[in-house]
């Protein structure tokens, strides 16, 4: 039963993937903690794919769960096809992907919710915040309830003035039946906070019994199953394929004909859609030398009739979705179970954020998600655990935890976000990561678990594991290192057996790993190394991490000299009530860019979009100056 008398920590707006994570994380941290969302029922809901991970999306899976977040865990828990994408490249691009039964997942994740003490939760819609002093504190709903919180974390996803568009119909709503949050929009431009407008769309639903699946290439997922957490557990669920099949000219010329009923191409939506993530009539009028696409066919659920054809986002009316999809093989006969749409909404232009996810212009007020202009559910939740951890360390009086573009895809995210700023919905890739051969998915608890740790996520057990873990990586990495091989014919008889070049001088077992066609398994096959060579007591995922530092250790090394720079860089920290229009040597453009802006550090300053490395020097010889006076003061 929700106190209406109670003052929370931490009142979390919306129950989504980044909800669930901000409420999860501050209650475990030990803040009382109050979620507003509209219905119990849609907690944690997939609304569009019924996936979790993928390209650098399963980096950010891996980091939350590092940190102590719930998507990982639950992912496995519920998840009904697992993969590794990019398994034959190189450890960087590598990830994880989980098809998940997203009515099994809604329903561990509300579990997780309902069992978490200290975490309360109300069914009603948010119309507007309360502040005192202009500062965040609480709300008020449409049913009546004023809700005080000691700091409120905002993750509505599409609904804010969101509007759903279906052809020429368009219906004021956030998701298909949900009604949009309007009165909380009106009340965040009230506060003088800058929003824009986004679109995103999902796929007309499949009834599987109407689907003709022989001849469909199938596609199972990987043995054995992959996997998003470090802390134990296993999939537990049968597995099941997903099935490929591709549109066709018949199908683009259905569309073409019918491109003015597009809610898309008719004018009436003006939000900005994802580049990355096209609908159907995008990908037909923008790729026209394209004789196919591809549409994976994507089951919603183990007890579910319901087929996603990832692929297929559409905004065009029903009965041409039904048309253009009787064109594809194995659709011949479809029938739609809920039609496709696009749904406009309003978001935070996040330049006006912290790095701790803050607003900068009302303290004690947070953001997270789709709010912030980012689409898919990975962003959001890692988002969301980032806001509820420091919403919770707000409340408390500590220190913030903010994660550097070395540390983290998720600090790579948030800073994108506020120094870039973005026009689109913003979608995570490996590409965005210029240390992401530092940041792959196979250490991310050796990144980030400390961190967890500290913040109170993770708990004893799960920390003296990593401790472990580390200690047997440094152990086997010493061990390989002092294992020497002389250049004697013997040895190198050995190494011709197994393809390899012969040594000129005493080698080390490590040095033999470095090479393109060896790994650690191979060290096995000669015979002079073997009395000494005993692997068995380091678990796999050890001999993983040794074996991808000793064969990237250049590259490794290479980039932590490019992080200890930029260190230096963040250190050399701006004052808040800098005035940028006193500093001589800069121009009306980068000064307006700053003052918009308002960075915190000198690197910061430096990834703001327009702001030239000129003015990055003009600034570094500004604070030069600030110093040599305050310590002549």
């Amino acid at each position: 039963m929700t106190n209406l008398l109670k003052t929370y920590d931490v009142v979390v707006i919306g129950a989504g993937h980044a909800g669930c994570e901000a409420a999860l994380a501050a209650a475990r941290m030990g803040a009382s903690t109050l979620v507003v969302t509209l219905s119990r029922e849609t907690i944690g809901h997939m609304p569009c794919n019924p996936a979790i991970g993928g390209l650098a999306k399963g980096n950010l899976v891996k980091e939350i769960d590092a940190l102590g977040g719930a998507m990982g865990r639950v992912a496995d828990e519920t998840g009904i096809q697992f993969k590794v994408l990019n398994r034959s490249k190189g450890p960087a691009v590598r990830g994880t992907r989980a098809q998940s039964d997203m009515f099994l997942y809604r329903a561990a994740m509300r579990r997780e919710l309902e069992a978490r003490p200290g975490l309360e939760i109300l069914e009603a819609t948010v119309d507007s915040l309360v502040l005192e002093g202009g500062r965040a504190a609480g709300v008020i709903t449409h049913q009546g309830h004023h809700l005080r919180g000691r700091t409120v974390v905002v993750t509505t996803g599409t609904f804010l003035n969101g509007l759903v568009h279906m052809g020429p119909v368009q219906t004021p709503a956030g998701r298909r039946d949900e009604p949009p949050a309007k009165a909380l929009s009106a009340s965040l431009k009230g506060l003088h906070l800058e929003l824009g407008r986004l679109k995103t769309g999902t796929v007309p639903r499949l009834d599987k019994h109407t689907i003709d699946w022989d001849g469909l290439e199938i596609q199972w997922g990987d043995e054995p199953l992959p996997t998003f957490s470090f802390w134990g557990g296993r999939p537990r669920l049968p597995q099941v394929a997903c099935h490929i099949t591709h549109t066709n000219p018949t199908t683009h010329q259905v569309i073409l004909e019918n491109l003015e009923k597009s809610a898309m191409y008719s004018g009436a939506i003006q939000g900005v859609g994802p580049r990355y993530c096209p609908s159907i009539e995008d990908k037909v009028v923008r790729f026209p030398d394209k004789t196919r696409h591809h549409v994976f066919l994507e089951p919603t659920g183990l007890e579910s009739d319901e087929i996603y054809p990832n692929g297929l986002s559409t905004s065009l009316p029903p009965d041409i979705q039904q048309a253009y999809l009787r064109t594809i093989p194995g659709l011949e006969q479809v029938e739609i179970l809920y039609p496709g749409y696009a749904v406009e909404y309003d978001f935070i232009l996040p330049y006006q954020l912290r790095h701790t996810l803050a607003v900068k212009s009302i303290p004690n007020l947070f953001a997270a998600g789709q709010i912030n202009g980012t689409s898919g559910y990975e962003e959001a939740a890692a988002q969301g655990l980032m806001a509820g951890i420091n919403a919770a360390l707000q409340a408390s009086g500590r220190p913030p935890l903010v994660l550097g573009r070395d540390q983290a895809y998720i600090g790579v995210l948030i800073d994108d976000l506020i120094t870039k700023g973005t026009s689109e919905p913003y979608r995570m890739f490996t590409s965005r990561a210029e240390y992401r051969l530092l940041l792959r998915e196979d250490n991310a608890d050796l990144r980030l678990a400390e961190s967890g740790h500290r913040a109170g996520l993770l708990g004893e057990d799960q920390w003296r594991q990593v401790q472990e873990k580390q200690r047997a990586i440094f152990a086997l990495g010493s061990h390989l290192e002092g294992l020497k091989l002389p250049p004697s014919p013997e040895v190198n008889r050995q190494l011709a057996a197994l393809g390899q070049p012969p040594i000129k001088t005493l080698a080390t077992a490590a040095e033999l790993v470095q090479r393109p066609q060896m790994d650690l398994e191979s060290l096995n096959g000669l015979e002079w190394l073997a009395p000494s060579l005993d692997l068995a007591p380091y678990p796999p995922k050890v001999r993983e991490q040794v074996e991808i530092d000793i064969k990237y250790g250049g590259y490794i090394t290479r980039q932590a000299d490019q992080i200890r720079l930029l260190e230096k860089l963040e250190a050399l920290r701006l004052p808040e009530d800098l005035d940028f229009g006193a500093i001589g040597g800069l121009s009306n453009e980068v000064r307006g860019k700053l003052e918009k802006h308002r960075p915190e550090t000198l690197a910061e300053a430096g990834r703001i979009s327009g702001v030239t490395p000129a003015a990055v020097t003009v600034l570094a010889a500004w604070l030069r100056a600030r110093s040599r006076a305050e310590k002549t003061a």
